[in-house]
C-alpha cells in the first residue's frame, strides 16, 4: 500500500531508542568535541587546494566573497540543521529527521543519499591526503612507486570515456582509510580525542601561515579585486564569484556531520547547535582571512595548483621557506581529519536504518567493550577503502557534492512541515526568521544542483535506482511494522 511509504517515526519513540543505555552508544561528547568534529570535517580540502584553484579561474582576489556567499548558504541549512538536531538528539542526521517529518519513504531517499556524502566524501579526501603525503615525503627524498600511489583508473569529462593509467593501486589512500577506521572501532572518545589533537594541530599551521604572511602581503595584487568578466558567465565579475562559491561548496561540505554524532553528545539539545554553528563560523572566518593573506601575497593568476599555499610561502622567498614543511604536515593534519569524521558519520546512518528495520539487523549492532556501531564502521571502511584506491578524485567530488545539497534540501524542508504539523513539540533551538530561512536554505542548494553537470546528475540516479531497489525487495517490507 502507498500509505506504508509515508510511515513516520514518532519523536517520543526516536528519543527513547537514543536513551537505551544498556545497548546504545556511550554519550561522552560535550560542546568542544562537537565544535572540533565540525572543524575537522569542514577545514580540508577546500582551504588547502580549492581557494587557490577557485581564484585563478574564477573569482580572482574576491573568491573571499565567494567564501562568504556560500558560507552563508551552508549557515541557512546550518540553522535547520541545529533545529532538527536538538529537537531529534539521535544518531542518523538528516535520515532521521526524515523519518521523523516526511516519512519512511523519504528517509530511505536520504539515507542512502547521504552516502555520497559521507562514505565517497572519505574516498574523495583520502586521495588528496595521498598525494600531500606523497610530495611531503619526496621532499625528503623519499620516493614512493607512482604504480602504488595513484588511481588505476581515469575518468575523461570531455569524451565522457574512462581509460587505464598504469598504475595498481593508490595504496596510501587505503592506508589512511583503514588507520581511521581502526580508530572508530576502538571508540567515539579516543577518535574524538584524536581529532581535537589533529584540528588544532592544523588551526595552529593556517594561523602561522596568516601571522607570518600577513607581513609579505603587496596591495597591488588585490588590483582589481574583482577582476572584469571575460564575456562568459562565471568567467570573472560578479558572476564569476557566484561560480566561485558554488565551486568552493565543496569546502564546506561536512558541518552536518556533527548532527549524525547527536547520540553520543553528553546534553545534544545544548550542545548540537553549538557544534554545528560553532564550527561553521570559526571555518567561514579562517577561509575568508586565509583567502585575504594568500590572494595578497601572490597573484591570483599562479594559484591554479594543488598546492597554493605552498605556491604563495615559496613566493616570499627564503623568509618562510621553513614554513613550506609545516603547510604540508597542516594540510595533511587536515584532511585526516576530514576523512575521520566522514567515517564517523557514515556507520552511525547505517546503525540506525538498522535500527529502524531498513536494513539487516545486524548493521545495527554495538561492539559489547568499545560500545561503537563496529560492524558498519567496518564495511563504510571496506568499502570506502576501494574507492579510494581504485578511482579518481573528480569522479567522487562531483558524488559528494550533489549528495549533499539533497540532503540540504530535505532538511530545510522537513524544518517547514514540522513547524506546521508539530508545533507541540519542544524545539530547545528554534531556526530564526522562519520561515524564510529553510526556504532560503532550500532554495539555495536546489540552485546549486541544477548548476552541476548531467553526467554528475545520471550517477545520481542510478545510484538512487540502485537503492530504491533495495528498499522496495527488503527496506519496506521489515521498516514499516518498526515505525509508528
Amino acid at each position: 500500500m502507498a500509505s506504508r511509504l509515508f510511515i513516520k517515526k514518532s519523536i517520543p519513540e526516536l528519543i527513547e531508542q537514543a536513551e537505551d543505555r544498556g545497548q546504545g552508544l556511550r554519550r561522552v561528547l560535550g560542546p568542544w568535541n562537537l565544535v572540533s568534529l565540525g572543524i575537522g570535517a569542514i577545514i580540508g580540502a577546500g582551504i588547502f587546494v580549492l581557494t587557490g584553484q577557485a581564484a585563478a579561474q574564477y573569482a580572482g582576489p574576491a573568491i573571499v566573497l565567494s567564501f562568504i556567499l556560500s558560507g552563508i548558504g551552508c549557515a541557512l541549512a546550518g540553522l535547520c540543521y541545529a533545529e532538527m538536531a536538538s529537537m531529534i538528539p539521535v544518531a542518523g542526521s538528516a535520515y532521521t529527521y526524515a523519518y521523523a517529518t516526511l516519512g519512511q519513504f523519504f528517509a530511505w531517499i536520504i539515507g542512502w543519499d547521504l552516502i555520497l556524502e559521507y562514505l565517497f566524501g572519505a574516498s574523495t579526501v583520502a586521495v588528496g591526503w595521498s598525494g600531500y603525503v606523497v610530495s611531503f615525503l619526496k621532499d625528503f627524498g623519499i620516493v614512493l612507486p607512482s604504480e602504488w600511489t595513484q588511481s588505476p583508473f581515469t575518468f575523461d569529462p570531455k569524451t565522457h570515456t574512462w581509460a587505464t593509467t598504469g598504475a595498481i593501486l593508490n595504496l596510501p589512500a587505503v592506508f589512511i582509510i583503514a588507520l581511521m577506521t581502526t580508530l572508530l572501532v576502538i571508540g567515539i572518545r579516543e577518535s574524538a580525542t584524536m581529532n581535537n589533537l589533529v584540528v588544532m594541530v592544523k588551526i595552529f599551521v593556517l594561523l602561522l601561515f596568516i601571522g607570518a604572511g600577513i607581513f609579505f602581503i603587496n596591495p597591488d595584487n588585490w588590483e582589481p579585486f574583482i577582476p572584469p568578466n571575460e564575456g562568459k558567465f562565471g568567467i570573472y565579475g560578479w558572476s564569476g564569484i557566484l561560480r566561485g562559491a558554488g565551486v568552493i561548496f565543496f569546502a564546506y561540505i561536512g558541518f552536518d556531520a556533527v548532527s549524525t554524532a547527536a547520540q553520543e553528545a553528553r546534553n545534544p539539545q545544548r550542545d548540537m547547535p553549538i557544534g554545528i554553528l560553532g564550527s561553521l563560523g570559526i571555518s567561514t572566518l579562517l577561509y575568508v582571512v586565509v583567502a585575504l593573506v594568500l590572494t595578497g601575497i601572490v597573484s591570483y593568476k599562479m594559484l591554479n595548483v594543488p598546492d597554493p599555499i605552498a605556491v604563495a610561502v615559496d613566493a616570499v622567498g627564503p623568509e618562510l621557506f621553513w614554513l613550506r614543511p609545516l603547510i604540508k604536515i597542516g594540510a595533511i593534519a587536515g584532511l585526516s581529519s576530514v576523512i575521520l569524521v566522514m567515517l564517523l558519520g557514515q556507520p552511525r546512518i547505517f546503525y540506525s536504518m538498522a535500527r529502524d528495520g531498513l536494513l539487516p539487523k545486524y548493521f545495527a549492532a554495538v561492539h559489547a567493550r568499545f560500545r561503537t556501531p563496529h560492524i558498519t564502521t567496518i564495511v563504510t571502511g571496506i568499502i570506502a577503502a576501494i574507492f579510494a584506491g581504485l578511482f579518481p578524485i573528480g569522479i567522487l567530488g562531483e558524488l559528494v557534492s550533489i549528495g549533499t545539497l539533497l540532503a540540504f534540501t530535505i532538511v530545510c524542508l522537513g524544518v517547514i512541515v514540522l513547524r506546521y504539523t508539530r508545533p507541540d513539540i519542544p524545539r530547545p533551538f528554534k531556526t530564526p526568521l522562519f520561515p524564510w530561512v529553510p526556504i532560503l536554505g532550500a532554495g539555495i542548494s536546489l540552485l546549486q544542483m541544477l548548476s552541476l553537470p548531467w553526467d554528475t546528475w545520471l550517477r545520481l540516479l542510478l545510484w538512487m535506482a540502485l537503492g530504491l531497489l533495495i528498499y522496495f525487495t527488503y527496506g519496506r517490507r521489515h521498516g514499516a511494522s518498526r515505525a509508528s
